[in-house]
């Protein structure tokens, strides 16, 4: 007989899951209306940057050719744009507060949204955006991983 060590469960109940669901289905329609809806018809051609940190470096070394508003959305917005997403994957499946299963299943969704832009053409594939973006999620992510202790039973 194996002893099976008890699953820990988030202290909220049925209330509280279904109020984090629905703030995550209104997150992603916020993301989806931000990443995929735009008032441009697209770009004419597949705009895309693999090498990482081109566009980071370019955006720090060269601030003065960016107005302030582009650099600040470029840098900062991928960040802080992307950090429920490290406080609602784990809290909507609590097997996603380890790193090892969280990171490769949040770079994943990154590189679909990515890839999703560029092959709509409604933005751009930039491997710095996911960088950026994985960098916001992992904020969340430390917040959830902090709290853990709080928030389970």
């Amino acid at each position: 007989m194996h002893k099976h060590k008890a699953e820990t469960r988030w202290r909220w109940g049925r209330p509280i899951s279904t109020l984090i669901m629905a703030l995550c289905i209104l997150y992603s329609l916020i993301m989806i209306k931000l990443l995929f809806i735009r008032g441009s018809y697209g770009w004419p051609t597949y705009n895309y940057n693999v090498i990482p940190l081109h566009t980071i470096k370019s955006l720090i070394y060269n601030r003065e050719h960016y107005n302030t508003d582009a650099w600040v959305k470029n840098l900062f917005g991928n960040i802080v744009l992307f950090i429920p997403i490290g406080v609602f994957l784990p809290a909507m499946n609590r097997k996603l507060l380890r790193t090892a299963r969280f990171l490769p299943v949040t770079v994943l969704i990154l590189f679909l949204v990515e890839s999703i832009q560029l092959v709509t053409k409604v933005g751009s594939f930039d491997i710095d955006d996911i960088i950026l973006n994985t960098l916001g999620a992992l904020i969340g992510f430390a917040v959830m991983k902090g709290a853990a202790p709080l928030l389970t039973r």
